[in-house]
Formats: C-alpha cells, structure tokens, sequence
C-alpha cells in the first residue's frame, strides 16, 4: 500500500516523558516512526519543549526534524535550527518582571531561573537550580541579588524549591487578580511563568501558520500539566498513558506509556488510521 502524502499535517511533540522515555531515552519505536512519518510521508513534525535553543539543539539534531522549527521555552519562541534564526519571541512584560521579585521577597528560600532568547540567569541558586543547568550542561550566570538581572528578553522563569514551598507559591499566585502573566506546573519541585497568553499551543499554531497548516490537521501529544494549554489548542490533541486524569479529559487520542513509545502511537494512527 503507497504511503499517505501527509505534508499538509503539523505535529509537535513535548520531550521528557513523551518522546522519550522515563530514563530520558528515545525508543527506537518512536525514532523509526517519526522517521516514516517525515521521510515517507512527508508529514511535518516539531519538538515543543521548555528547554532553550542551546539544550534543544541535541534533541532536534538526533532526529530528521531540521527543517521545522522548534518551540522553545514553553512557548516563548520558535526558533529555526536550519537558519539559526529565532522566527518568533514573547517576551515577559515588565508588571510580570516585577512580580518575580515580589515573589522572591515573599518567599526567600525559593530559586529562580530566569531564560532569556540567549542567556540563563539565576537566582540563589541552590540545588535545584543548579541541578537543572547542569543536567544539560548550560551555561549560566548565577546571581546574588536581582539587581544583577538585565530586564529584557525575558521568555521564561522557573520558580523551584521543596514541594511544600511551590504549593505555597501557587497558593500565593492563585490569589492574584492582576498577573499579566501565564503561570504552569512543569513538575511538585517548580512552576513556571510565561508572558500573559503564551504557552506552547500558540508557538505550535504559528509554525502551522507558517507552513499553511489548517487547524484540523495539527496535532500534539504531551505528558503534563504545562502541556496542557498546547492540548487545548491543537485540532488533534493527544497524551501518553502515564499523564494525568485531566489531560486524558481533553485528550482525542490516548496514547500508550511513553516507555512503550507513545509519540509511535499518534504518528501510526495519523499515517494508517485517521480519517477526516
């Protein structure tokens, strides 16, 4: 049977427990999938992720995805790889920026990471913060006092630190009435802000723009909560078997685990099963 022409399909897909798998490795189900669904079918496919240009840029470089660009921080920007050129970038508003330091003053033991279009910058950095850059080997400059900080081109901010002291932070968002910003759960240790009606669901749909893409024909697939906003947003939207109850509420399409290779689900039910 000929393989489907899928060049009018767009799919993006989140990385850590959705691409790859719990020991953040990519299954072959999936690679050889993707590769299918790019090279056969010429379908287009992204990777949305909350890592930055430099920490993406192995994740992209493994897989025959050059062409497309990528959603970086969550949202905040599309960047090209094959042009090395940033196509789109929100940044943080300044009443958000100062509500970071509000937050810090409130809640001293917190640790910030502040993201820009090219720089990481944190905050009494600690443990986890550093834990976090260092994973991917970043480079970074840790700052004592918020001062240090430029105040510009600002695409994302961690907040992390023990569980109970996010859930205090949460609860102290939660109760404002004036953020300008988009706040998400990445994970019990850290939350996320994003400048006010960004998330990944908006990078997605400007890459669809870009390549003429109809809503109906856009998918994604995700495994958590700062996924959930690209879910909502897409024509298709998936989750891996281990995400949360809420996702599979808004899910269309229910992936396996993503060990067992969950981005090879979406990817064989668009090529062999769906139909519009």
């Amino acid at each position: 049977m000929a393989n489907k022409n899928l060049s009018h399909w767009l799919v993006a897909s989140d990385i850590d427990g959705t691409l790859n798998n719990k020991l953040r490795q990519l299954p072959k189900r999936n690679r050889d999938a993707i590769n299918r669904f790019i090279l056969e079918c010429n379908g287009n496919f992204t990777l949305a992720s909350g890592r930055n240009v430099q920490s993406m840029r192995k994740h992209y470089e493994r897989l025959p995805i050059a062409g497309t660009p990528a959603v970086i921080l969550n949202g905040a920007g599309v960047y090209d790889y094959n042009h090395e050129k940033m196509l789109y970038f929100d940044s943080i508003n300044e009443h958000a920026m100062e509500l970071v330091f509000e937050i810090y003053k409130r809640f001293p033991m917190v640790e910030i990471e502040i993201l820009t279009d090219k720089m990481i910058y944190t905050l009494n950095s600690k443990i986890f913060a550093r834990v976090m850059v260092q994973a991917d080997k970043l480079h970074y400059i840790n700052c004592k006092h918020p001062d240090e900080i430029p105040r510009e081109n600002w695409g994302k901010v961690i907040f992390l630190g023990m569980p109970d002291l996010i859930k205090a932070i949460r609860r102290y968002v939660a109760k404002l009435t004036d953020t300008r910003a988009n706040f998400m759960s990445s994970s019990i240790s850290s939350f996320e802000m994003l400048n006010e009606g960004v998330h990944k669901g908006t990078a997605v749909m400007k890459i669809a723009e870009l390549y003429g893409i109809e809503h109906k024909h856009t998918a994604a697939i995700g495994d958590y909560f700062n996924d959930y906003d690209m879910l909502k947003t897409v024509g298709l939207p998936a989750c891996c078997g281990q995400a949360p109850k809420a996702m599979h509420e808004i899910a269309k399409f229910h992936a396996c685990h993503c060990n067992k290779g969950a981005v090879a689900d979406l990817l064989e039910y668009i090529m062999n099963d769906y139909k519009d």
